[in-house]
């Protein structure tokens, strides 16, 4: 990095840190709303008297909140400023939470999973803005990883909280508890939302300069005029004095990417596991309470590996980590394929298979994802293509996840096979057309003049 870069990269504060780490908060409730549902199947399965493709649409019916959610989350976002849209987050995860854990029939069930999806939505689009916004170029990516640390952390929650609630509970209504218990860290989200700074880049933008200096000498930037002149800038290149348009061809590559890299992240079958992780376990020969306690190790392979990414994002960037991803999860699922379509499946390899994918998948494109979709857009359109990256994500997890009760009863282990293939396509991805975006400032990010997979910088244009 030359002395320029490095001077624009900057140095990590302790606001910083804990501005991104109070949003990261939405992180926690979105991992442990994701991963919970996984401990309730049967029991709703029963309850409710559910086929299995309804079973489906109850658990997917979040991910369908999550779509519509990140389709609308950026538009506010942009208008009303990043801390507003999480104060609203934050309450929608609370009433959520409570509806499911008092719900007194199928339909409202169904009704505020959707409203924890929106929630969740919302949540993949503005966290990861709001933390790359606030951030030095030097550390954006682990600071805006700290975000997929707390999903992480958030879906070991929900399978230990599973685990010991089914233990303590009687069965017909631990279901209950499980997603009910969600209320309480969501209590502490909101509270911590109102002590949040505005994204000095979103006010800047918003054409208030002195209040976004103002924040960027509270979070401790080096020298918030030049941030501040830099940013407005960046918002006249980018704008040329037109209202802000997502799809046109200066923004195609970044658009390309952040849909691309949205579809291979569930394409490579991370959601149909945390979801269902207790029947996958089943099917390799676990028993109930054995599948529920591996499902805890996946959820503890996660958090480890996904902390280990954490030093690695910034120092090697997120191609070489996706590099390594692509070919460490194919390798693992097609072990996995290949044990469950066996005549006498081994459950030990079929735990060591499933563990082998979610530590690939946690050090590489569970950390990648939000960064480089965060990272990618010019400020003036961020929040719109963070939302189309976003969108992506969640329709392709609502569709896998439905429609994963039926495949894996009528085609087995063969659909971890195809999994594994998609593995092999995000390799090709990776090499021909996603740019390096690591240790360059947001604003020098100028990929309308990219080739080659190398991002172009606007200060050299």
């Amino acid at each position: 990095m030359t002395d320029d870069k490095a001077e624009r990269a900057g140095a990590v504060t302790r606001p910083m840190i804990l501005a991104a780490a109070g949003a990261a908060l939405g992180g926690l409730l979105f991992g442990v709303d994701t991963a919970v549902i996984s401990g309730t199947t049967s029991a709703l399965q029963a309850r409710f008297a559910l086929s299995d493709s309804a079973l489906g649409f109850t658990v997917a019916s979040a991910l369908i909140g999550t779509v519509i959610g990140a389709l609308t989350a950026g538009a506010p976002a942009d208008r009303f400023g990043r801390r507003a849209m999480l104060i609203v987050i934050a309450l929608c995860y609370v009433v959520s939470s409570l509806g499911c854990a008092f719900a007194s029939g199928w339909y409202s069930l169904v009704a505020f999973r959707f409203l924890g999806g929106l929630a969740i939505g919302a949540a993949s689009v503005v966290t990861p803005i709001y933390i790359a916004e606030v951030s030095p170029a030097a550390y954006r990516g682990r600071l805006v990883a700290l975000n997929q640390l707390n999903i992480v952390l958030g879906i070991l929650l929900a399978f230990l909280s599973n685990f010991v609630i089914a233990g303590l509970a009687p069965p017909e209504t631990a279901w209950r508890w499980m997603l009910g218990i969600i209320a309480a860290p969501s209590a502490i989200f909101l509270a911590i939302t109102f002590l949040l700074p505005e994204s000095p880049r979103w006010l800047t933008v918003q054409g208030r300069g002195d209040a976004a200096h103002l924040v960027m000498a509270r979070l401790g930037f080096a020298d918030p005029d030049a941030e501040v002149d830099r940013m407005l800038a960046a918002a006249a290149r980018d704008t040329h004095g037109e209202k802000p348009r997502l799809f046109q061809s200066a923004h195609s590559l970044p658009v390309t990417c952040a849909i691309l890299i949205a579809m291979f992240n569930q394409l490579s079958g991370i959601n149909a596991l945390l979801y269902y992780a207790p029947r996958i376990f089943e099917l390799g020969g676990a028993g109930a309470d054995t599948a529920l306690l591996q499902s805890v190790a996946v959820g503890g392979t996660n958090l480890v590996f996904t902390i280990l990414a954490l030093f690695l994002i910034d120092r090697f960037g997120r191609k070489p980590l996706l590099y390594f991803g692509s070919v460490a999860t194919a390798a693992a699922l097609f072990l996995v394929a290949a044990q469950l379509e066996s005549a006498q499946p081994d459950g030990t390899m079929v735990l060591l298979g499933l563990l082998g994918f979610i530590a690939a998948f946690a050090v590489s494109q569970g950390a990648v994802i939000w960064v480089f979709i965060s990272e990618v857009f010019p400020s003036t359109v961020r929040g719109k293509g963070q939302a189309l990256g976003s969108a992506t994500h969640w329709v392709m997890a609502a569709a896998i996840t439905w429609v994963f009760p039926v495949f894996a009863t009528n085609l087995g282990g063969w659909v971890f096979a195809f999994f594994g293939g998609m593995m092999v396509l995000q390799l090709l991805f990776v090499w021909k057309l996603m740019p390096e975006t690591n240790g360059i400032a947001l604003e020098d990010i100028d990929l309308g003049n990219a080739a080659s997979g190398r991002v172009g910088l606007a200060a050299a244009q």
